[in-house]
Order: structure tokens, then sequence, then C-alpha cells
């Protein structure tokens, strides 16, 4: 067991640290008063037992949900690989899934959320299996899009671990989809990372559906 400490990857290092982000009580309190102003405009009336915190709740909730901003020291933990040097090695997957995420897209700052499947082909590592729960969350828990979701996971295990292959699978609804814009009433967007072996080699892309329950024909 052993703290990844790559030189090469200190940019990484970095970005999974956990540098807090400093809001002050007077910046939240300004905050507050624009939510406030703006809900008002919109036509939210502030002044009843149910609404007159709105605003507070507003911001706790949107600073709540960026929290992946803040990093996670708890990735930086990796291990040796169980794999002993047998034929299947370079074929055999860690896969975990579905894991349930929630995000806010850049682009309009409305939510969207689904599950993701991640997966990997272990070489001389393995993170433990509740990370990959966390290196989902700690970029879903931005404002975000869902490809670079799915890239952004797929290049932190490859720096961490350096695995033969990573798949990465998202499914995800889009509320800016059907609260406004084209109002599709339950449209799916799913988006697919491979690197290494899986890119390589479609039997493996076709192994990495079936052990997530999904059927997918792969070609």
């Amino acid at each position: 067991m052993h703290i990844h400490d790559d030189p090469d990857d200190s940019e990484y290092l970095e970005s999974m640290k956990l540098q807090m982000r400093q809001i002050s009580d007077e910046q939240f309190h300004k905050f507050e008063g624009y939510a406030a102003e703006i809900f008002s405009a919109f036509g939210l009336n502030l002044n009843t037992p149910a609404t007159k915190d709105t605003p507070r709740r507003f911001i706790k909730a949107l600073f709540d949900s960026t929290e992946g901003y803040d990093g996670d020291p708890k990735l930086l933990r990796i291990f040796d690989t169980e794999c002993r040097g047998e034929p299947d090695c370079r074929l055999s997957q860690v896969v975990e899934g579905p894991i349930p995420f929630f995000a806010l897209c850049e682009h309009h700052a409305l939510p969207f959320y689904g599950m993701a499947y991640v997966g990997y082909i272990a070489h001389e590592n393995i993170i433990g299996i509740s990370k990959l729960t966390r290196l989902v969350r700690i970029f879903s828990k931005r404002f975000a899009v869902q490809e670079r979701i799915g890239q952004q996971i797929a290049d932190t295990l490859e720096t961490m671990l350096h695995p033969h292959g990573v798949a990465v699978y998202l499914e995800a609804h889009h509320l800016c989809m059907e609260m406004r814009g084209v109002r599709e009433t339950s449209p799916k967007t799913r988006t697919t990372v491979w690197r290494g072996y899986f890119a390589e080699d479609p039997s493996l892309r076709a192994e990495f559906f079936t052990a997530c329950g999904l059927q997918r024909n792969e070609r």
C-alpha cells in the first residue's frame, strides 16, 4: 500500500488534494441577496414562512452540490496488484456500477443525473473499489458536461494506476432538455470512453457491458 507520487503527475496530485473553497459569511450573505433579488423578480413571494429562507437554502444547496471542487485526498491511496502473472492478467476487468451521480450543467446550471459504470484492467496497481465511486462523484459534483466527466475519470485512473485499459460508460437525464429547450420527456444521453486495451478489443468492451448488466453490441 502506498501513495502515488510520480513527479510527472503533480498536476493530478494537486487536483486530488483537499482544497477547501474559502467562502466567508459575508460573501454567503451577499450571494443570498442576489438570489433573493432574482427569485423575487421572477415571481416568487419571499414573504411567506415557506419561502423567506429560500435564498439562503438555495445558495447553500448550490455550494454543497459543487463540493467536487474541494478535492478528495482519500483518492491518493493505491495498492499493489493482486494479479501474480497469470495468463489472464491483461484481460481481467475490475468493474463498478451502477454508480449514481448528480451534476450541474455548466451551460444552464440545471441538474443532470444518472448512472456511471467504471472499469479497468490492472497493471501494477489497483484502487479500492469505493474509490471508483469517489472518483465519479469528485468530477460530477461540479459544473460539468457529461462528456468531460467520463474523460476526467479515465484520465485520473490512467494517471493513478497506469492500467492496461480503462472503460467508462455514463447515461444521464438532462433537465436542461426536459425543463426547457426541446422539452423531451424522458431522454437519456449516453457517453463512453475507451482507453488502452478497451479501445483496441471489441470483445473486452462487450465483456464490460455484460459485467455492467447492460445489453450493448460492440463491434
